[in-house]
């Protein structure tokens, strides 16, 4: 009996069926927002959350560009408690030196917390080569 346990042990250890009972890497999203919408960014700070709740170690980073930029400008956001919840939880969000520059505005009209790149796209593809999954935003 001994013998036979040792074989199905070496046999599950040499096809891999023990790779399942290993903890899974954390899910790393990068999340795509070009909406200037205020209904999508009411939407996404709930799909962030729901995110949260079934997968707290999630890393996230949403980058925000073009009009999408609008969610996380102090002057226009309508989600920034909802930034500054999910940035407590981890979350990250970023806005495009491009357009920052593109609409003469500075890092100082960002909501607090946020953070730039100097390119999104050029931040989307880095993360992409680095095995982050892509969502675009919005509806």
């Amino acid at each position: 009996m001994l013998m036979k346990t040792a074989r199905l042990l070496l046999l599950c250890l040499l096809t891999g069926t023990l790779a399942a009972a290993q903890t899974p890497e954390p899910h790393r999203i990068v999340f795509q927002m070009t909406s200037a919408d205020s209904t999508v960014h009411k939407a996404f700070i709930r799909q962030l959350g729901n995110i949260i709740s079934v997968a707290p170690d999630a890393r996230i980073e949403v980058v925000c560009h073009g009009p999408g930029l609008d969610m996380v400008l102090s002057e226009q956001s309508r989600v920034k408690k909802g930034i500054a919840d999910m940035s407590a939880k981890g979350i990250v969000f970023v806005g495009c030196e491009f357009t920052l520059k593109q609409r003469n505005l500075t890092r100082e009209a960002l909501t607090s917390g946020v953070g730039t790149v100097p390119s999104a796209i050029i931040e989307i593809v880095t993360k992409q080569e680095e095995g982050w999954s892509y969502i675009k935003s919005g509806f």
